[in-house]
C-alpha cells in the first residue's frame, strides 16, 4: 500500500499493542478516500490542521480511540472513534453534518502480527480485506467528499438487477400491489342528478326517473295499459288518494269487481240476539 508504510514508520515508536496497528491502518485508508486529519478527541482545538499523519496523542487512551477528519475539498467532517474490546476493536464513524453513523467491528488477531509489530513488511495480515471494509461499511459512499469515483457495482448486484427487471415483465407474474398513480377515478355525488345507488329511495313520488321499488310495475318496461292510479280506482280508491306519479302497489285484480253480493252487505243469521 503506497504511503502505508511511510506513516507507519513515523509512528513506529509509539504503536505498543496490535489495536495501535490496526488504528494506523484505518486511519490511512480514511485518508486515502479524500479526507485529513484535524485531530483527537471530541471537540475542536486551536492548534487543528488538515494532515495526512496521526496527531501526536492519537493512541493516549489504549480503551478509546477518538479521532477528527474533515475531507479536502469541502467542510463535511466526520467523527472517528474505536472501542477496544478484548481482542476486537469496534469502530464507529459519524458524519457531523447529517448524524449518519456507520460502524465496523474488526479482530485485531485476523488481520495483525503481535509479535511483528515494529516490522512493516510482516505486521499486517490480509490488509487488502480490510481496507475493503473500510470503504465499503465504515466510510459509505453518501459520506465520500464531491470528486471521488463510487466503487463498481458487484457482478451478483448486477444480476439481481436483471433478475428484478426480468419479473417486472413476466405477464404471469403477479403484479405487485403499488398505489395506482396519476389522479384518483369520479365517483359521483349521490345527492346530485344523475342520482346513484339508492338515490332514487331520496325520490319517493317519482319525479326525477322513479320511485325507490325495486320492481314497479308501472316502470317494469313491459307494456301496460293506460291504468293511472291518480284517477282513482272505482269501489277502491277514490280519485286523488294516489299522487301523480308516485310508486303504487295495487292491492286487488284492476278493473275487476268481486263476484256475487259483498259478504259484509248481510249480517249473519241472529245478528241481533245479544246472546249469540
Amino acid at each position: 500500500m503506497a504511503g502505508l508504510e511511510v506513516l507507519y514508520t513515523c509512528v513506529a515508536g509509539s504503536i505498543s499493542c496490535p489495536q495501535d496497528a490496526v488504528v494506523c491502518l484505518v486511519h490511512w485508508d480514511i485518508i486515502k478516500s479524500g479526507y485529513r486529519c484535524i485531530g483527537s478527541g471530541d471537540e475542536p482545538r486551536s492548534t487543528d490542521k488538515k494532515s495526512e499523519l496521526l496527531p501526536a496523542d492519537w493512541n493516549s487512551n489504549k480503551e478509546l480511540y477518538t479521532l477528527r477528519y474533515e475531507a479536502k475539498d469541502s467542510d463535511t467532517q466526520l467523527l472517528l472513534k474505536a472501542i477496544s474490546a478484548d481482542s476486537t476493536l469496534i469502530f464507529n464513524v459519524m458524519n457531523c453534518s447529517t448524524q449518519q453513523v456507520s460502524g465496523l467491528a474488526v479482530n485485531t488477531g485476523d488481520h495483525v502480527d503481535a509479535d511483528q509489530l515494529h516490522t512493516f513488511d510482516s505486521v499486517f495480515k490480509d490488509a487488502d480485506s480490510l481496507s475493503e471494509k473500510v470503504r465499503t461499511q465504515l466510510l459509505p459512499s453518501q459520506d465520500r467528499p464531491a470528486g471521488q469515483r463510487a466503487e463498481p457495482r458487484s457482478r451478483r448486484e448486477k444480476e439481481e438487477e436483471q433478475r428484478r427487471r426480468g419479473e417486472d415483465r413476466d405477464p404471469l407474474r403477479i403484479p405487485n400491489r403499488n398505489p395506482r398513480q396519476g389522479a384518483p377515478p369520479h365517483w359521483p355525488d349521490p345527492m346530485l342528478p344523475p342520482f346513484g345507488a339508492g338515490g332514487a329511495d331520496l325520490d319517493p313520488f317519482g319525479s326525477r326517473g322513479g320511485g325507490g321499488m325495486i320492481v314497479d310495475p308501472l316502470r317494469s318496461g313491459y307494456p301496460r295499459s293506460g291504468f293511472d292510479p291518480s284517477s282513482g280506482i272505482p269501489d277502491i280508491l277514490p280519485p286523488g288518494a294516489v299522487p301523480p306519479g308516485a310508486r303504487f302497489d295495487p292491492f286487488g285484480p284492476i278493473g275487476q269487481r268481486r263476484p256475487g253480493p259483498d259478504p259484509d252487505h248481510m249480517p249473519p243469521p241472529g245478528y241481533d240476539d245479544m246472546f249469540m
